[in-house]
């Protein structure tokens, strides 16, 4: 599938899309929270349904639960300045996202000697992919590590100028992009039976979620995590 956007300047690039080509283990993994927060979102402080905010909440559970070695990285900042882009990481943990205040990039963004320009808000200088799934979780999520870089849009939602167009520079490759929306996901179809479910195919985040979240907080995740 190919899909027209606007870049700033006006002109219109075209690139190619998987609609959508997920492993098994992948596609349960993301419906699975797509359909819990197409029907029980986040709710804002204005009442606004926040759908995405709530499936971003839900994987960094995950990812929170497994110690940071989720293959599923959500909302990770990338710097696009840099080629290959580079996702901001945490100092000690590096398969974790920076924590990011507001108004960072003053602060933050004038301390690399190795960047070539001041940030300018509105030039497409940072970008936050909905999820990044890595190929080896226990390494942090540049682009040698990508497997496939994933958006979820909900129905109404839209794409930015130059959107989709960064994200496959993420990737590495446009094949690697993959544009996931609410009708893939079938949430109205019955779960098949559990043991017709190999549990190889559902890997192993989808397999010990629930045991390690409650064997460790002792409590409900914040936000919710992918279940099945």
């Amino acid at each position: 599938m190919a899909i027209g956007d606007m870049s700033p300047e006006g002109s219109t690039t075209v690139v190619s899309v998987n609609r959508p080509q997920l492993d098994f283990a992948d596609q349960k993994v993301l419906c699975s929270a797509m359909c819990k927060c197409q029907t029980q979102p986040n709710i804002g402080a204005d009442g606004r349904s926040l759908k995405q905010e709530c499936v971003s909440s839900r994987l960094k559970a995950l990812d929170t639960a497994l110690e940071h070695t989720s293959p599923y990285k959500a909302e990770y900042t990338y710097d696009m300045t840099k080629r290959p882009p580079e996702p901001f990481l945490d100092k000690v943990i590096e398969t974790k996202g920076r924590d990011l205040w507001p108004g960072w990039t003053k602060t933050l963004w004038p301390k690399d000697p190795n960047r070539p320009q001041p940030y300018k808000a509105g030039r497409g200088y940072t970008r936050r992919p909905d999820v990044v799934i890595v190929k080896d979780p226990t390494r942090p999520p540049t682009q040698d590590n990508i497997k496939q870089v994933v958006e979820m849009k909900f129905p109404g939602d839209t794409y930015g100028a130059g959107q989709l167009e960064d994200y496959g520079i993420i990737a590495g490759d446009e094949k690697k992009l993959v544009s996931m929306e609410l009708q893939d996901c079938d949430c109205n179809k019955a779960e098949p039976e559990k043991s017709k479910i190999p549990v190889e195919q559902l890997g192993p985040a989808a397999a010990i979620l629930g045991i390690i979240y409650m064997a460790v907080t002792k409590r409900p995740p914040p936000g919710g995590v992918p279940a099945y």
